[in-house]
């Protein structure tokens, strides 16, 4: 299935999984190591901000998680940009970095609605 297509919900959980995967994959290594616990820490940071955001008790909590999400999204690029100079399966790694820019791409959408003051379906 087309993952532009899945729910972002699910998206979330399959992109922390692959994240995992990934990392477990790889050789560690003086310096992938740190690499690798700042990539899994923003990672699945990004689905549990976006869980939080579906239960806020407020729009503004909503808000507020939707951003958090983004900003570990955008942190997770990072960590992947620089994985792909040192990794063996830069493939995987190039695939995964393309997948969070998607959902850097989706949350900055939904930021931009709630922005312009509308409901926003997700």
């Amino acid at each position: 299935m087309n993952p532009e297509r899945l729910k972002l919900n699910v998206r979330t959980v399959n992109f922390s999984k692959d994240i995992i995967a990934f990392c477990k994959s790889e050789p560690i290594t003086l310096v992938s190591r740190p690499l690798f616990d700042q990539l899994i820490r923003s990672a699945t940071s990004i689905g549990a901000n976006y869980a939080e955001a579906n239960n806020a008790a407020s729009r503004l909590d909503f808000r507020n998680k939707i951003f958090i999400a983004k900003k570990e999204t955008a942190e997770t690029k990072y960590w992947l940009n620089l994985l792909t100079e040192i990794v063996s399966d830069k493939d995987t790694c190039l695939k995964l970095a393309q997948e969070c820019h998607y959902l850097l791409m989706t949350f900055q959408k939904i930021i931009n609605t709630l922005n312009q003051g509308k409901t926003v379906k997700v």
